[in-house]
């Protein structure tokens, strides 16, 4: 019996999948724990039409992860904080205080997750931080740090 798979069944299918499986399995287990329904004509349509949504959606979301990232690039965000001796920070900028100033200054959302720090801004200066805003996007944000008057 062919059936299209509703969720991921480890060592049979995953989400979305057309399978031809054995009647028994698809109408003692797959079909009554919603796992997966038949293959008739009507649910291959709509398997195709919610697939073809899928596919519009992420195309969208690659868009404007682009768009997000040609901005980012642009941006030199400005931080304060206090320092002592040889320009070290007294405390350190993190991905969150980052995520927090682009709101407030620019009104762009950024996750604090897609900032990849490898650690704590500690010294004054500019320093270039890689934002991951998708899978295929990764923008540099410029980040200057400067002495608190």
């Amino acid at each position: 019996m062919k059936v299209i798979f509703l969720q991921d069944v480890k060592g049979t299918g995953k989400k979305g999948e057309v399978k031809e499986v054995a009647e028994g399995y698809a109408r003692n287990y797959l079909i009554p724990r919603k796992l997966a329904v038949q293959a008739t004509e009507g649910n291959m349509n709509t398997l195709k039409e919610q697939q073809r949504r899928d596919k519009k959606r992420k195309a969208e979301e690659l868009e404007n992860a682009k768009k997000l990232g040609d901005k980012l690039s642009e941006i030199t965000l400005t931080l304060t904080a206090k320092s002592g001796e040889g320009g070290r920070v007294f405390g350190s900028i993190t991905s969150k205080q980052i995520s927090q100033e682009l709101k407030k200054k620019f009104q762009l959302n950024v996750d604090k997750k897609k900032i990849q720090l490898e650690e704590p801004i500690r010294t004054l200066g500019v320093t270039r931080v890689p934002v991951k805003l998708h899978p295929e996007v990764t923008a540099t944000l410029s980040v200057q740090v400067v002495e608190e008057v």
